[in-house]
């Protein structure tokens, strides 16, 4: 690498580092090395905010800030505490029954939808949930997050990764959901077992709290029904929107802002009550964090990178696959995995065009595999992640990024695991 590369690289790092030990706030750290990058002159204005592949991903950006407006506002009519209090009633208040709910619920509407929606509308329940009864939330949120991943792997529109993986190889929703779909299942009962362990210091209740949320009525809890049903006929529009994105071919952000459109039109709810629950701070820190990965992709670190991983590999199909397996796990955890996809898409199909037909999808389903698990490993891995963490700050339940890596790592370490004998059995042995 290059002097250019080196520093660019030091400037990503370092920012890295005041994000991961909390010095100053993670957004004051995504920014400094964003301007720093930009003035450095590793990247410029038309790259940062125009650029399909090293800018801002405006798609993401617009998901977030479309669904986070209609969430707001089915937030004001009640239906978050009616289903708070429907969940702790079929757990029967027993805390890991609870969070093995949660989580399967998760896991389920994140393969349906895709992650970042499915936690915009999980957490505001968990929070709801977890305050009746007397519980700490953070473990819920992080096994949410963790599940919601998992899930998430198993269809096209499951994870952001997948659509880009899609898109550049040619695959289907059914092509996903035959090679992934099973794969998230185990990980999915895997993930609900290491629960009971991880989280077991957190599984203790007060039977008092138990009785008086067993006593509430889910219906009471309900403040304006016809904003209710007004909500939820957008939002249905909205998911249907998502599923059928091969068919009317708009972006989920172009779909997620046209739903809010529309609420704001057929409802009484005003622009100031929508704008209320917007996570700032987190739109802000993802645009900070997509300039210092942009920058990196324009100064060629990351092309270095997939280079050498591609001549390591020597085109043999099994090293290969295992390879992007375990290397986009670790990188998926510290870039985030949609750039970090974007970038090895290129890579990957030069690899998979020596091996023609169902040998070379094995290297994209290796690195969807790879990069939708890694997304795991720390608070910055995936979407799903820095939405969650931003909503538990505003909340007043801020999660660190060690809480969250602690967790998230040990997890990964299993899917390594798991999802590498899965590999070797389903396509290379």
């Amino acid at each position: 690498m290059d002097l250019t590369q080196w520093l660019a690289l030091v400037v990503f790092v370092g920012a890295y580092i005041l994000i991961a030990t909390e010095r100053i706030h993670r957004v004051a750290a995504a920014l400094g090395g964003a301007a720093l990058m930009l003035a450095l002159g590793f990247t410029d204005g038309e790259a940062a905010y125009y650029s399909h592949e090293t800018g801002i991903d405006w798609n993401v950006i617009f998901l977030l800030f479309g669904m986070m407006m209609i969430v707001g506002v089915i937030k004001t009519t009640g239906l978050f505490e009616a289903l708070a209090i429907y969940a702790a009633k079929r757990a029967r208040g027993r805390p890991y029954p609870l969070m093995v709910l949660l989580a399967v619920i998760t896991a389920v509407a994140s393969a349906l939808l895709d992650n970042v929606t499915t936690v915009l509308l999980i957490a505001p329940v968990t929070f709801l949930v977890c305050e009746r009864l007397e519980l700490k939330v953070t473990p819920f949120l992080i096994a949410e997050v963790l599940a919601s991943n998992t899930g998430g792997m198993a269809t096209l529109i499951g994870d952001p990764p997948n659509i880009i993986i899609g898109s550049r190889a040619g695959l289907s929703f059914n092509d996903f959901l035959l090679n992934l779909a099973p794969l998230a299942v185990i990980m999915t009962i895997v993930l609900v077992l290491m629960m009971r362990f991880m989280f077991r210091d957190s599984f203790t209740f007060n039977p008092d709290r138990v009785s008086e949320v067993m006593a509430l009525s889910e219906r009471d809890a309900i403040r304006d029904r016809t904003l209710m049903w007004q909500s939820l006929a957008v939002l249905a529009l909205v998911l249907a929107g998502f599923t059928l994105h091969s068919v009317f071919h708009y972006e989920p952000s172009v779909v997620a802002l046209l739903g809010a459109g529309l609420l704001l039109l057929i409802s009484k709810v005003t622009v100031q009550d929508a704008l209320v629950d917007i996570e700032w701070e987190t739109l802000t820190f993802f645009m900070g964090l997509f300039v210092m990965v942009g920058a990196l992709v324009e100064t060629g670190v990351i092309e270095e990178f997939a280079t050498w991983l591609g001549e390591t590999t020597g085109g043999n199909l099994a090293v290969s696959s295992i390879s992007i397996l375990l290397v986009s796990m670790v990188a998926s955890g510290i870039v985030d995995n949609i750039p970090y996809v974007a970038t090895m898409s290129p890579v990957v199909a030069s690899l998979a065009a020596s091996h023609p037909g169902a040998d070379g999808d094995v290297l994209w389903w290796a690195l969807a595999i790879g990069a939708d698990l890694g997304g795991n490993a720390t608070a910055v891995g995936a979407s799903a992640n820095v939405v969650v963490l931003g909503m538990a700050a505003r909340y007043g339940s801020p999660i660190s990024f060690w809480e969250f890596t602690k967790y998230g790592i040990v997890v990964v370490l299993a899917s390594a695991v798991i999802s590498t004998a899965w590999l070797w059995v389903r396509y290379l042995a």
